[in-house]
């Protein structure tokens, strides 16, 4: 694990420019290093520095990496004058674990949050909501907070509020600062227009804000609204992945998976529809934020809880240890900060860094230890800690599991786990299975190399050490 540095928001631009040779992208930029003209902007922004970013935080449900095309004004805006995170990742790839990640900066073995059903398990006392409010911040959500959240019970730390409850497309019950009332219409267009007066607000208000944005896309049941119902998408061939003939060296749940490419085109092309209306609304917070003079010192960060999978392996769902399922998108922009380049970042990231990151650039130590780490540093992992936990009373596949990822192989552990009643591990934590993929030479994680490998063969692969860091990662 490399040294973290925390430059902050003032030192990070001119920190990063002497901060010696980074490794480069394919395209040849310098992700982690930043050089010596952009560096000089940070110099002529010093002055907008001094003031406290506004944060918005922008996180949708199930949306797995390679959605681009739906999201062309999210991408003009966040990837072409921003930084995308090209390895970034979802600790727990299930929606509350990992919305309780953004939130706290925690593993889910940490906060406690370990399945959709124990979203009280997270102390609200942790949250970067928390620590804002009490640094001045004028707090707002608009949208999905932690699943089956009771709609009469308002989200903690947020004085401007739109919590919906149940989660869905269509006519949804909004509690709206305390008033509770079916809405008419498709959600994602409320859920912008709240957010848009919140954001508007900050034109005459003097605090920073926060405001956290969750729209329902692009989770089942993939509803688009009217005008997107029937809209073109771009073919897609499948990939490797999907129709794998042979997965006799797959779990045993995997195995009996049989989800096909014509599921996976299905989905795949229901996301997109539901994410072009996402895209329209990140557009509408980006005039609003020029109309208002804000832009230049908002932080924007835009994330996806989990990804999903088309079909690969059999599978159509998430929650498992294979790419589609852990990888979502990540963008970040901040022009006051520097964050406007246009650049690609292939630091191994994760949900877990948002809380971090956020609090550094508004200044605020954080009361509460935290798993993640700022992204304005030059922080850089050599691996991550992924996680999952079978829920409790849940007969369906796949068992609890956790892994070791790099940016070159992937080594994981199945176990005999499940959550209790009150959310936490129960069983004899036996492993049950076990897999390690080359990510280098397999990137669509086709060979188990784990299968029918002699202990001599393990040793070579590194099996040993890998699975001791595993174990010191799961209880860290």
């Amino acid at each position: 694990m490399g040294a973290d540095v925390r430059l902050g928001r003032r030192g990070f631009l001119a920190g990063a420019a002497v901060a010696g040779v980074a490794a480069c992208t394919p395209d040849g930029t310098r992700p982690v290093q930043r050089v010596q003209e952009i560096a000089e902007v940070h110099q002529a922004a010093a002055p907008a520095e001094r003031t406290r970013p506004n944060v918005l935080l922008i996180v949708t449900d199930d949306q797995p990496k390679h959605l681009a095309w739906a999201l062309r004004k999210t991408r003009r805006w966040l990837v072409e004058d921003g930084v995308e995170f090209t390895r970034a990742h979802s600790t727990t790839p299930l929606c509350c674990p990992s919305r309780s990640s953004i939130f706290s900066g925690r593993y889910a073995h940490n906060h406690g949050v370990r399945d959709n059903y124990r979203k009280l398990n997270l102390d609200q006392g942790t949250t970067l909501q928390r620590h804002l409010k009490d640094a001045g911040y004028r707090n707002g959500m608009f949208g999905k907070y932690l699943n089956e959240w009771r709609i009469a019970s308002p989200p903690a730390h947020f004085e401007d509020f739109a919590l919906l409850s149940p989660v869905g497309y269509v006519d949804g019950r909004f509690n709206r600062n305390g008033t509770i009332a079916k809405i008419p219409g498709y959600t994602t267009h409320h859920i912008r227009d709240f957010a848009l007066d919140f954001i508007r607000a900050g034109a005459t208000d003097p605090r920073p804000w926060f405001a956290y944005v969750a729209p329902y896309g692009s989770h089942a049941p993939f509803t688009p609204e009217d005008k997107y119902a029937d809209v073109p998408v771009p073919a897609w061939p499948g990939r490797p992945s999907v129709g794998e003939a042979d997965k006799s060296d797959k779990p045993p749940y995997l195995r009996d998976a049989h989800k096909s490419l014509a599921r996976g085109r299905a989905i795949r092309r229901d996301q997109l529809r539901t994410l072009l209306s996402v895209d329209d609304a990140v557009g509408a917070f980006h005039d609003a934020l020029v109309e208002t003079g804000q832009l230049d010192n908002t932080l924007v960060i835009f994330i996806g809880d989990n990804g999903f999978l088309w079909g690969d392996h059999g599978w159509a769902r998430k929650s498992v240890p294979y790419r589609p399922a852990y990888e979502v998108p990540f963008f970040l922009s901040w022009p006051a900060g520097g964050l406007a380049s246009g650049k690609q970042d292939d630091r191994i990231v994760a949900n877990i860094d948002v809380a971090a990151t956020v609090l550094d650039a508004a200044g605020v130590a954080p009361t509460t230890p935290q798993d993640g780490h700022s992204l304005l540093g030059t922080t850089e992992r050599d691996h991550i800690l992924l996680e999952f936990w079978r829920q409790g009373g849940d007969r369906r596949p796949p068992h609890s599991w956790a892994s070791y990822v790099s940016k070159t192989e992937q080594y994981t552990e199945y176990y005999a786990l499940r959550t209790d009643p009150k959310g936490d591990p129960v069983g004899t934590g036996r492993v049950v299975f076990r897999e390690y993929y080359d990510l280098v030479k397999d990137p669509y994680q086709l060979v188990n190399r784990l299968h029918g490998a002699s202990r001599a063969g393990e040793k070579e692969l590194g099996i040993p050490a890998l699975a001791s860091r595993l174990a010191a990662d799961r209880v860290s």
